[in-house]
């Protein structure tokens, strides 16, 4: 429930910028790693960009150019990748593309990319995620709609093309639904935290949620009680052992509920987290 402390009081950046991502390297010194990593990045026009993790491994007090963008572009989402991983990258209207990481060439700090996913041209496309997958054996992709809708599905239903296309249906976006709002690569031992631009937040595991085909409309994973109300963000968390899942009989779950009927009890918050 703490405020916290303001990012310009620990990194020197201008008072008006903001965090977008942020990558945990176990050391930057090194050489072996730094130079069979990637830095890959998204921008919400689609476009990726991939450059070597040594590349940034001397760092400067002010920063160093990671990526030129285009006007009217920003930074989405960052991920290191070891150069055999498997992208997906989803847009607002519920459509996702995968393909191999080696289909993006390696460039320079400064560059600005290739284009990684063709958006609608309605004005209003986006890009609202991208992935990178590591196990495909174990890994389930979980994309997340805005009016409280998402659903797991196996990563084998995308088919694998080049980087640059519209992609395939996600999520079959409707009035009910909203547009899509994030999109995760997720394992039974994952928990889901759905935060509302209202300020509540739920935690649910994500092995409650059922596997289910690409082009679904997906569950309920968090009923909206404000009508104005929309998720504001979702991140993936590790589960907790069983004996930290007790609740408080007296605090009722929240219901997730599927769209052929059956209630689904996700985990909540303890008390004092």
């Amino acid at each position: 429930t703490s405020k916290g402390r303001a990012i310009q009081n620990l990194l020197n950046i201008d008072a008006d910028d903001v965090v977008t991502a942020y990558l945990r390297v176990k050391n930057l010194n090194d050489t072996e790693f730094i130079n069979s990593h990637y830095v890959l990045f998204c921008t919400k026009n689609g476009v990726i960009k991939k450059t070597l993790l040594e590349q940034y491994s001397r760092p400067r007090q002010n920063g160093v150019n990671a990526i030129t963008i285009r006007e009217d572009d920003r930074v989405i989402e960052v991920r290191m990748t070891n150069g055999n991983n498997e992208i997906v990258i989803a847009n607002r209207n519920g459509r996702a593309i995968r393909f191999h990481e080696s289909a993006v060439r390696e460039m320079g700090r400064t560059a600005t990319g290739v284009r990684g996913i063709t958006l609608d041209e309605d004005g209003q496309d986006e890009v609202i995620g991208m992935i990178c997958i590591k196990d495909p054996e174990t890994e389930t992709i979980m994309v997340v709609s805005e009016n409280g809708y998402g659903k797991r599905s196996d990563i084998e239903d995308y088919r694998k093309t080049n980087r640059g296309g519209k992609g395939v249906k996600t999520l079959n976006i409707t009035d009910k639904t909203g547009s899509l709002v994030a999109i995760k690569s997720v394992t039974d031992e994952n928990d889901l935290m759905i935060i509302n631009k209202s300020g509540i937040t739920i935690r649910l595991k994500v092995a409650d949620v059922r596997i289910m085909g690409r082009a679904t409309q997906g569950v309920r994973l968090i009923d909206l009680e404000k009508r104005n109300d929309q998720i504001g963000s979702v991140c993936k968390v590790a589960s907790e052992n069983e004996e930290e899942e007790v609740q408080d009989e007296a605090t009722p779950a929240t219901d997730i509920q599927p769209a052929d009927g059956e209630t689904i009890q996700p985990a909540t918050d303890e008390p004092n987290e």
